[in-house]
C-alpha cells in the first residue's frame, strides 16, 4: 500500500516526465536542423547544464539547508525552469541564425539555475519522505511508471510530428506543451506533506559545508568511481546527438523512436534489476550495468541504418534501467544520515564540473580521431569505470 507521499511523487513524476520528452529530448535536433548549430555548439547543449549547476550547488544547498520547508522552494525552481520554455518559442524571430543558436544556448544556461536549485531539493526533499527499507521498491515502481508516460508520449510525438522535422511550428508547439504539463508538476510538487523544520536558536546555525564526509571511506570511493563512470557516459553524449542527426540523418520521428525502444526495455527491466539489487547488492549490480553500458557506442558506429540503431538503443536501454535505479539508491546508500545533504550536495557539484568537461572532451575527441575511433575510445573508458566499481566492491566485501 503506498503512502500519500509516494502517490503524489509518482504524478509529480509523471508531469515531469511528459515536459522533459516535450522538450529536453528535441533539443539537439531543434538546434542542428532549426538553429544550424555548429558541432561544438551542439556540444555545449550537454555542457552548460552542469557548468551553471557547478556554480549554483552551493548556494541552492545553503538555500535549502536553511528552508523551513523545500517543497515551497522546489516548486518555485520548477516553475522558473519552465517558463524559460517561452524564450525558446519566441528566439526563432530573432533576425540571423547565428544569434538565434547562440541565444538558445543562453536560454539552456538560464534553465539551468533554477533546476539546480529543484534537483538538488527533491533529492533531499524525498528521501528524508521514503523509508529506507522502501527505496527499493518505490523507486523501481516509479521509475517504471515514469518509463511508461514517458514512452507513450514520445511515441506520440514521433507519430504526429513524423514528417514536420523542418518545422518550426512543430517545435514550438512541443515546448508550448513542455511548459503546461511544467505548470502540473508544480502542483504535484505543492501536494506533498512536508513537515516544517523545527529550527532551535540555541543551536549552532547548520555548516555550509562538512568536511568530515570525506573521512567516510565508503562514501569517498563511491564518489571516485561514480564520477570516473558519469565521466566516461557523459562523454558520448553530444558525439550520439551529432551521430544520429549528422551521420545517420535522423528526423524527429526516429529520434522519437530511439527513445520509445529504449523505454520500453527499461519499463520492462526496472523490476529486474530491482530484484538483483535487493539479492546481490546495489553495489555488485552496478558493476553489470556499468560494464553494459560500454557496448553502446561501439556497436552504434558500426551502421547508420536507422532500424539498426533503433534496436540498439532499444537494447541500451536494459543497461540504462539499471544506471538509473541503482545509481541513485547508492548515492543514498553510501551517504553517512547525519551529513546526507552534504554528501549529496558535495556529489552534485563534482557531478557538475564533471557533465561540463565530459561532452566538450567527447568534440575534441571527435575533432582530433573521427567519430568512430572516439566512440570506440568512450566504450574502453566506460568499461574501465565498471572496472573502479569493481575494485570498489572487492575493498569494502574484503572489509
Amino acid at each position: 500500500m503506498r503512502t500519500y507521499n509516494e502517490k503524489v511523487s509518482i504524478y509529480h513524476g509523471m508531469a515531469s516526465t511528459i515536459a522533459l520528452n516535450f522538450s529536453n529530448n528535441f533539443f539537439p535536433i531543434f538546434a542542428i536542423t532549426i538553429l544550424g548549430a555548429t558541432n561544438y555548439q551542439v556540444g555545449l547543449i550537454s555542457s552548460l547544464p552542469p557548468l551553471i549547476a557547478l556554480l549554483m550547488t552551493v548556494p541552492a544547498a545553503i538555500l535549502l539547508n536553511k528552508a523551513y520547508t523545500q517543497k515551497k522552494l522546489v516548486a518555485g525552481s520548477i516553475l522558473l525552469a519552465r517558463l524559460c520554455f517561452l524564450f525558446i518559442v519566441l528566439l526563432i524571430y530573432l533576425p540571423s541564425p547565428s544569434m538565434q543558436a547562440w541565444s538558445f544556448l543562453i536560454i539552456i544556461a538560464l534553465i539551468s539555475v533554477p533546476n539546480t536549485v529543484a534537483n538538488i531539493g527533491w533529492q533531499t526533499f524525498i528521501s528524508g519522505m521514503i523509508a529506507e527499507e522502501r527505496r527499493g521498491q518505490f523507486f523501481s515502481d516509479r521509475n517504471r511508471l515514469l518509463t511508461l508516460v514517458g514512452l507513450v508520449a514520445t511515441l506520440m510525438i514521433g507519430i504526429v510530428m513524423r514528417e514536420a522535422s523542418a518545422s518550426v511550428s512543430a517545435y514550438q508547439i512541443l515546448f508550448l506543451v513542455a511548459l503546461l504539463f511544467g505548470i502540473l508538476e508544480v502542483y504535484f510538487v505543492m501536494k506533498h506533506e512536508e513537515a516544517p523544520v523545527q529550527i532551535d536558536e540555541s543551536v549552532e546555525k547548520k555548516k555550509s559545508m562538512d568536511w568530515s564526509i570525506f573521512k567516510d571511506s565508503k562514501y569517498v570511493s563511491f564518489l571516485a568511481a561514480a564520477l570516473f563512470f558519469n565521466f566516461a557516459w557523459q562523454m558520448a553524449w553530444g558525439l550520439f546527438n551529432i551521430y544520429n542527426v549528422r551521420i545517420a540523418g535522423a528526423t524527429i520521428f526516429w529520434i522519437s523512436m530511439f527513445s520509445v525502444g529504449s523505454m520500453l526495455m527499461q519499463f520492462f527491466t526496472f523490476p529486474l534489476w530491482r530484484r538483483w539489487a535487493e539479492k546481490y547488492s546495489n553495489l555488485r549490480m552496478f558493476i553489470w550495468a556499468a560494464a553494459g553500458m560500454a557496448t553502446t557506442p561501439f556497436l552504434v558506429v558500426l551502421s547508420t541504418n536507422l532500424y539498426y540503431l533503433t534496436i540498439i538503443q532499444t537494447t541500451s536501454g536494459f543497461f540504462l534501467s539499471g544506471t538509473v535505479l541503482i545509481l541513485f539508491n547508492l548515492l543514498l546508500e553510501k551517504s553517512p544520515e547525519q551529513s546526507r545533504t552534504y554528501c549529496i550536495t558535495t556529489y552534485n557539484i563534482l557531478l557538475a564540473l564533471v557533465a561540463f568537461i565530459a561532452p566538450q572532451m567527447g568534440i575534441v575527441l571527435l575533432e582530433m580521431v573521427g567519430m568512430e575511433s572516439a566512440m570506440t575510445i568512450n566504450s574502453c573508458l566506460r568499461l574501465l569505470s565498471a572496472g573502479g566499481f569493481l575494485y570498489v566492491y572487492i575493498r569494502q566485501r574484503n572489509r
